[in-house]
């Protein structure tokens, strides 16, 4: 029995690697799709042959969408691979039956178009309709629930009363997350079109940061126990290399257990407490993105684990190879801007998480021992950056108490 692929976020189709007829294995990177935030490897979910794509280069797909199927040797196409070639004839067919205005009235019912007015087309099949003068609104979409694909267009014949209004009103509008600021400058400037992952980005920190009210708590900790920890694992693994942000991973998940408030998500009317704790870690990108990976059940597995994994996903992202279990399920995050020499900072909580760490660098400082003295210590300054729908300044006070006595004292970073 074919066996579906789906995709699991919103993103557009870069590129297939397999055709159809080609034999894959489970596991195997059959197609690549630009996300939000990432280049996502979409996997085969079963042995077998490709046997149907439902989505070509270049179209914008939703979380949900089908991108094709995979079933056995000699298996039929599925009827839901889409029949761009077959399906347009067909409708030219019944349209030259009826009078003229009923088919008029039939394309802007298109289930193209989505209950708000917008066009569902892949960039592609826009940049084809600018070219030629057509008029989305007037095109019937074949790809998969309804969408405009570059076929529909190249074969598209326009009527004779066409609809010219749509475009000039999708086109006024800007969009989400930006601002208009009058005419662009055109002299001594350099004019850069936003990236998708940059508009993600600043979508994201708009809506995160205007709908979640947060408050921050701030400590110092001494870290010298810690990096002293660090350099006898280091010294005793072979090839692998623990560092202090895997071990602070390991930290916040321990201090979770005694905070599962904090370990939860906010849905509005329902707060969800989750049972298993995923730390998601904050990753600069070369091309000045950023992406969110996660460690799962970071509470249960040695820091050596830890540290392996952390890389694999670290190398991924930055390589645009990332998988989608590597961004997916983080209940709470950090955010490390230590290796930049930062001092503090505060993180913007990632929605619907209910908490974010924010670390800063480590740095020598004199410190008051306990006998009076004056020594010098390794201080670390954190924030921890909180919903306050969700926690108060008491809960988030004990949380960082909490995790300051796990670092300070790190052998329980080895229980």
């Amino acid at each position: 029995m074919a066996q579906t692929i789906t995709l699991t976020t919103d993103g557009l189709l870069l590129n297939w690697l397999k055709d159809v007829g080609d034999t894959v294995k489970k596991g195997e990177v059959i197609a690549e799709v630009e996300a939000d935030k990432a280049t996502m490897e979409i996997e085969a979910p079963a042995d077998g042959v490709l046997i149907s794509q439902a989505a070509e280069v270049g179209e914008e797909l939703e979380e949900g969408a089908v991108l094709g199927e995979i079933g056995e040797a000699g298996e039929s196409t599925a009827p839901s691979e889409k029949p761009a070639e077959k399906e347009a004839p067909a409708a030219e067919a019944s349209a030259d039956e009826e009078p003229e205005e009923a088919s008029a009235e039939k394309a802007p019912q298109s289930s193209s178009v989505t209950e708000d007015g917008r066009i569902k087309a892949s960039p592609v099949a826009r940049n084809v309709a600018k070219e030629k003068g057509i008029d989305l609104s007037q095109v019937q979409g074949t790809g998969p629930d309804g969408r405009i694909v570059k076929a529909d267009v190249e074969g598209f014949t326009p009527s004779e009363k066409p609809a010219a209004k749509e475009a000039p009103k999708s086109a006024s509008a800007p969009a989400k997350g930006t601002q208009t600021w009058g005419k662009l400058p055109e002299e001594d400037v350099v004019v850069e079109d936003v990236t998708r992952m940059r508009r993600a980005i600043a979508d994201n920190t708009i809506l995160n940061f205007t709908n979640i009210p947060h408050f921050y708590v701030n400590r110092e900790i001494q870290i010298d126990a810690l990096l002293e920890l660090r350099k006898q694992i280091n010294a005793d693994l072979d090839g692998i290399k623990v560092s202090v942000n895997d071990m602070f991973v390991k930290a916040i998940a321990l201090t979770l257990r005694h905070f599962p408030n904090l370990n939860s998500h906010y849905y509005g009317d329902k707060i969800v407490r989750h049972q298993r704790i995923n730390i998601g870690i904050s990753v600069a990108l070369p091309n000045n993105g950023l992406v969110n990976v996660v460690a799962h059940d970071a509470d249960k597995r040695t820091l050596s684990d830890l540290a392996v994994a952390n890389k694999d996903m670290f190398d991924r992202a930055r390589e645009g190879k990332i998988k989608t279990e590597d961004i997916r399920g983080a209940t709470f995050s950090i955010s490390n801007l230590g290796p930049y020499n930062v001092d503090w900072f505060s993180a913007i909580i990632s929605a619907p998480e209910a908490g974010m760490l924010a670390v800063g660098a480590g740095k020598k400082k004199p410190i008051v021992l306990d006998d009076g003295t004056i020594g010098v210590a390794t201080i670390l300054g954190a924030t921890l950056s909180i919903d306050h729908r969700v926690s108060d300044g008491a809960e988030g006070a004990l949380f960082m108490e909490e995790l300051k006595k796990i670092v300070e004292s790190p052998m329980r970073l080895l229980i």
